[in-house]
């Protein structure tokens, strides 16, 4: 069994060396194809664009230019990276999650910790910072565009921006499981899974006084607290009502997950009513800005097809975001019903791994959006 986990993570690491060195020799080789045309345009512009505040950046031989306007990006030469995500960077975003998914799982193992549901509830508060770290770097353009220096700046804050701040709160997590561990190991704690929570509240407590730092004594971060109230409030209500109407009329529903599951649903419907409030509510909840535009393709997607088959005076008083959160409602109860008692009894390990990825996903972006509008970023 030993050598067969040793072989496990070797064939791991030679993928995951392997493909590094494809990406990075054909670069050398096929600079425009590979780097130009695929990795910047799709993965490292974005990230480039986002980090200097910028709609988009212009690659070309004379250099980088980053650009302000939608206008000035259709107008540029060069290849050509946008803010925000592609069909192609969502997918192969996807395919990184779930490969790197495997060496998180590898390294549980080494570990021997990972297959109780306790460490999923745990993670919450990781996964709550990680979004809130996320508006850190919001509050820097913010400080930006009104001309005051920000604390954080390129290239340190490119550490905040989507996908790589997900690395990061991987990073902080792994760091405060190691010290959790440690300290269980010692008797300075009884449990590692209160003491991990506990690493995540302090993390997400600094970053939230932070925040409310900045918005309480800076002009250009305000604090619109109905934001917060409501986006919370409304999840949590939709979250409990579809978790104690799947467990009243189908309980082989939740009977895998447990409250794991009422943990994957609120993720879901945070981020689901995040989205649905900053499209089309803010002027009904007093907030001055308008909308905030979608950055995910699936949201944009369903926005779009909204806004084709809803008639525009339907529109003007519900929105058209407001499929994105019964979809996301809808996936949430899919991903609870798939795991039933026979996952766990089988690999509970990769289980808890999954269910922590699925929430991961949903509650990172959502707290990022609720507290972006909260602040009015």
């Amino acid at each position: 069994m030993e050598n067969e986990r040793v072989l496990t993570e070797r064939t791991w690491l030679g993928a995951f060396v392997a493909l590094v060195a494809a990406l990075a020799v054909g670069s050398v080789v096929a600079t425009e194809r590979v780097y130009d045309r695929f990795i910047w345009r799709y993965f490292w512009g974005p990230i480039y664009s986002d980090a200097n505040n910028a709609r988009c950046a212009a690659l070309s031989g004379d250099g980088i230019e980053l650009l302000g306007t939608d206008a000035a990006c259709r107008a540029a030469t060069g290849v050509v990276a946008e803010t925000g995500y592609t069909t192609v960077s969502t997918f192969g975003y996807m395919a990184v999650l779930v490969f790197m998914l495997g060496g998180v799982y590898l390294l549980l193992d080494r570990l021997d910790v990972g297959g109780d549901k306790r460490l999923f509830l745990s993670l919450v508060p990781f996964m709550l910072s990680g979004g809130a770290v996320r508006v850190v770097e919001d509050a820097t353009d913010a400080a930006v565009a009104a001309g005051v220096e920000p604390v954080v700046s390129y290239p340190l804050n490119v550490l905040f921006i989507s996908p790589i701040i997900y690395v990061t709160v991987f990073l902080i997590t792994l760091a405060a499981l190691l010290a959790s561990m440690w300290l269980e190991a010692r008797e300075m704690v009884r449990n590692r899974y209160r003491a991990l929570a506990g690493f995540g509240i302090g993390v997400l407590a600094l970053t939230l006084a932070y925040l409310f730092f900045v918005a309480f004594t800076r002009e250009y971060v305000s604090v619109y607290p109905q934001i917060l109230l409501v986006d919370v409030g409304l999840a949590s209500v939709l979250a409990y009502l579809l978790y104690v109407g799947a467990d009243r009329y189908e309980p082989a529903i939740n009977a895998g997950t447990g409250i794991v599951g009422l943990g994957i649903l609120w993720a879901h419907a945070i981020d689901g009513v995040a989205n649905v409030v900053a499209a089309d509510w803010l002027p009904e909840l007093g907030h001055p800005i308008e909308a905030y535009g979608a950055k995910h393709v699936a949201n944009r997607a369903i926005i779009d097809v909204t806004q084709a088959i809803q008639p525009a005076s339907l529109s003007a008083v519900i929105g058209t975001s407001w499929p994105f959160l019964f979809v996301k409602l809808a996936v949430a109860l899919g991903i609870v019903w798939l795991f039933d008692e026979r996952i766990f009894d089988e690999s509970p390990r990769y289980a808890v791994l999954l269910l922590v990825a699925a929430a991961a996903v949903g509650l990172g972006p959502g707290t990022r959006d609720i507290l972006r509008v909260t602040f009015a970023i």
